[in-house]
């Protein structure tokens, strides 16, 4: 199954955005864990519904650290993961603020709920391949 088919399955068990990334990560790694979808839930719709930050950046934002935050008290955050996930927020920024006229949910959608359809399969794929090339710069496959 390519990956735009398996978000489109994911969105079709009911997952949202910020969801779908986290799931595709553990997936990567082949784990599942259920009580950081559900944390990660918070997010969706931009941030709980809220029409607010769109939650593919957020979400986004948590699955670079995923791999490269600190998860332990003796763990190190990888010198890179401030700058890489700057790096995912400018580029989203960038790429989206011009097309939609905005980065948050209420910007992108437009007061129209099929644009939920039409946009956001699109955004959630670009940044969860975005994030794919951040995490290759530092070695580690997504």
């Amino acid at each position: 199954m390519d990956l735009f088919d398996r978000m489109l399955e994911l969105s079709g068990q009911g997952y949202f955005c910020a969801q779908i990334l986290m799931i595709l990560a553990l997936e990567s790694e082949g784990k599942e864990d259920p009580d950081l979808i559900r944390a990660v839930g918070g997010l969706n719709g931009g941030l709980g519904f809220s029409g607010r930050t769109c939650g593919a950046l957020t979400g986004g934002c948590c699955l670079l650290g995923y791999f490269l935050g600190k998860g332990e008290p003796e763990e190190l955050e990888d010198p890179d993961a401030q700058a890489l996930t700057a790096s995912l927020a400018d580029w989203f920024e960038d790429t989206f603020s011009q097309q939609f006229g905005g980065c948050s949910c209420r910007e992108i959608l437009e007061g129209d709920p099929g644009n939920k359809m039409r946009r956001c399969p699109e955004i959630v794929e670009a940044v969860y391949l975005k994030c794919g090339e951040l995490l290759q710069e530092k070695g580690i496959p997504l």
